[in-house]
């Protein structure tokens, strides 16, 4: 991830497309409505788009034909739940597509589902069972970013494996491949961009109580003061 411009059969690249579109339709409608009803979250939304559109831009070379780096989703799917993060994802995708070479246009709708669609809601469900269960909050951030990042390229994995199974061991082969050559670069970026996710909320918590009060991150009222003094130690 990206998967780079025309690596897919064009099959594959279709099939993709198809099935991140109804994702990408909602997020539309719920940024929308986000947009409307509260116009003081659009420099949130903004920063967590550029959250996502950094990261993601930071490659390192690894599978043929795809690159491993930070996705930033994590962030934006605490902050505004998955399917806004989908719009935000596409956008930032699309922009590296035409700004940066960084994946393409065939493969768009690949990648938008495995880095804007998959991550953000596997990260989502890991943050929001941990703070179900009681975690502090810097704890469930991090395992969300964490799990965001690292589910994007299982995603890939099988994207990939789908496309090229191997002669001999078919689709599980290839999968054990390119699941085992991603992970030695992605386990490690996975780690930092947990860290670094937790290090932003750490700054937004200090500066956008109201903000993420509103959106549900922190607890409100004296709940809120509590958690705000625990991140502060």
């Amino acid at each position: 991830m990206h998967i780079a411009e025309g690596f897919l059969p064009p099959a594959h690249a279709v099939a993709w497309g198809v099935a991140s579109a109804p994702f990408v339709v909602h997020g539309v409608r719920s940024l929308t409505r986000e947009v409307r009803e509260h116009p003081e979250s659009t420099l949130l939304l903004g920063a967590s788009g550029a959250f996502t559109f950094v990261l993601s831009a930071l490659k390192l070379p690894s599978v043929t034909g795809s690159c491993s780096h930070p996705t930033g989703t994590g962030l934006g799917a605490i902050l505004f739940r998955p399917p806004i993060m989908a719009v935000l994802g596409t956008i930032t995708l699309l922009f590296q597509a035409l700004l940066l070479a960084h994946g393409g246009l065939t493969t768009l709708g690949a990648n938008v589902f495995s880095m804007a669609i998959v991550g953000p809601w596997a990260g989502y469900a890991v943050y929001a069972l941990l703070r179900r269960s009681n975690a502090p909050l810097m704890v469930a951030v991090f395992a969300g970013a964490f799990v965001a990042d690292l589910s994007t390229y299982c995603v890939t994995s099988v994207q990939l494996a789908l496309a090229f199974p191997d002669p001999g061991s078919g689709f599980l082969g290839a999968l054990g491949k390119f699941g085992s050559i991603f992970a030695v670069t992605q386990i490690p970026l996975a780690v930092s961009e947990g860290l670094l996710t937790v290090l932003v909320m750490r700054l937004l918590v200090q500066s956008s109580k109201g903000e993420l009060t509103r959106l549900g991150v922190l607890l409100a009222k004296k709940q809120s003061r509590t958690e705000t003094e625990a991140v502060a130690r």
